[in-house]
Formats: structure tokens, C-alpha cells, sequence
């Protein structure tokens, strides 16, 4: 199988081109920058303007889309018309498959990136190409840091009731291969963490890990956002479930040290 994978370069791609190449895949990833290295073959495209794409969905089996602009003005050109321009260059290269990496509560919480992301689910539906979706939990990582940077000028600062259900994105990463291997779902498919913590939970772990006296400040997130956060808008009941927890995590980013 030759894969194309964009957005190879991040925190999941990373995960991604690890967990194929051991598979035994043969993968080309893109890029927006020329990159090297390994037994991955690097293309420059860019989503934005299309630069690229064509020669790179060239001769591929499946496309392993991953690529996204969480913040600022390049979310719905990247996210919505470059998933458009990917969509229509690989059907028009005879594409098989492609699977679009998406978020748990794209269809509920109206945080205007999953606004995009939902409408990029949309496209990839009524596009030419046989295609899987599956929307991941958050990741780890994304909520240490969203800790870690709110307690740098003092508390901690959250709703205490909202939940999440962290998964790790290696784990997301094998299910991916394992959705290459098993073929076009047509539908989407849901992935989350083992464990649903509240936020408070969350945090006391978290401070217990990095031995911080941080306190938590809670602060209610209004309006609808707020009540869909609170409501599970982030978690998921589908099975199966990844093992690693928030707990494991802590362990293999903080160890035995003690921070303030």
C-alpha cells in the first residue's frame, strides 16, 4: 500500500510515520516546507493555494489526511477549501481511499474550528474518493499545556465540571493504520482515552504530578459552549478505547520531579 499522509510533521503525523513505516507501508508525507530524513519520501504542498498536490497524490493508494489549522485566519482555507482541493486532485488521481482525522464534538460544541472541521467531514463525504472519518478525543498533551500555560501568572483557571477523555496519539495512530488496512468505512467512526476525568480531576493530578501549589480558580465557561463541555460534548462512548490514561501520561512527562 502507498500511503500519502499531509500534516506529517505534527504531534500526530509524527506518530503516524512511525506506526506506518513499521507496518511496513510505504508513505510519502507533505509538507509546507522541503524536509528530509528517514525512510519517508517529503513533498512541499501547500493546501492553501495547491501548490503541489497533484504530483503529490501521484500514484497513491490512500491519503491519510491530517493536516489542519487550529488557530487563526488559515483555519478555513486550510481546513475547509485545501481539504477541497486535496479531495478533488486525488480523485482525479484514482485515489482508493482517504481518512480524515477529525474531533470528538465537531457536530456539538460550536467552537468555530470545529465548525470547519465538521464542514471538512462534509466534503470529504460528497467528494469522489471511498473515505473514513474518525474523530479522535483530545489529546494529552493539549490539555497539560492549556494547564501549564494558565497557572504561569497564578491559579489555574477552568470549569471545573467540564470533561474530557484524553487519548494518546499513539494510539490514534494505530487505529489509523488499522482503518488503512481495513478499507473505506463510508461513515465515521468514533476514538477516545480510556478514562472521562473532570477538569478538577484532572488538575489535581496534574499539580500532584509536578508538585505545584497552584490553585484552581474555577471560573463557569457561559452560553452554549459551556453547557455542551459540562454536557460530555467532548467524550465518547464507542469502543474500543485506548488504555493509556492522564495518569500515564503525568508519569512519562514529569517522572519523580517536583516543580512549582
Amino acid at each position: 500500500m502507498k500511503v500519502l499522509v499531509t500534516g506529517a510533521s505534527g504531534r500526530l503525523g509524527s506518530k503516524v510515520l512511525a506506526r506506518l513505516h513499521a507496518d511496513g507501508v510505504s508513505v510519502r508525507a507533505t509538507s509546507r516546507r522541503p524536509r528530509g530524513g528517514g525512510d519517508v519520501e517529503w513533498v512541499v504542498t501547500d493546501l492553501v493555494t495547491g501548490r503541489g498536490l497533484t504530483e503529490a497524490v501521484a500514484g497513491m493508494d490512500a491519503v491519510l489526511h491530517l493536516a489542519s489549522a487550529p488557530q487563526g485566519r488559515r483555519t478555513y482555507q486550510v481546513d475547509v477549501l485545501g481539504t477541497r482541493r486535496l479531495v478533488v486532485a486525488a480523485g482525479a488521481a484514482g485515489v482508493q481511499h482517504l481518512v480524515y482525522v477529525s474531533i470528538v464534538g465537531v457536530d456539538r460544541v460550536p467552537i468555530p474550528y470545529y465548525r470547519h472541521k465538521l464542514a471538512a467531514e462534509q466534503v470529504i463525504a460528497a467528494g469522489p474518493v471511498p473515505w473514513s472519518v474518525l474523530r479522535a478525543t483530545q489529546f494529552p498533551q493539549l490539555l497539560d499545556e492549556i494547564l501549564t500555560t494558565s497557572a504561569r501568572l497564578g491559579p489555574v483557571i477552568g470549569d471545573r465540571a467540564v470533561l474530557a477523555q484524553p487519548v494518546d496519539p499513539g494510539e490514534v495512530a494505530a487505529r489509523l493504520a488499522a482503518r488503512l488496512v481495513a478499507g473505506p468505512l463510508g461513515g465515521i467512526e468514533e476514538y477516545g482515552g480510556p478514562q472521562v476525568l473532570r477538569f478538577d480531576e484532572a488538575v489535581r493530578a496534574w499539580r500532584q504530578a509536578r508538585g505545584s501549589r497552584r490553585p484552581l480558580l474555577p471560573v463557569r465557561i457561559p452560553g452554549r459552549i459551556g453547557r455542551e463541555l459540562r454536557a460530555g460534548g467532548l467524550v465518547t462512548e464507542a469502543l474500543p478505547r485506548g488504555v493509556r490514561t492522564w495518569a500515564d501520561h503525568l508519569a512519562d512527562t514529569y517522572g519523580g520531579t517536583r516543580r512549582r
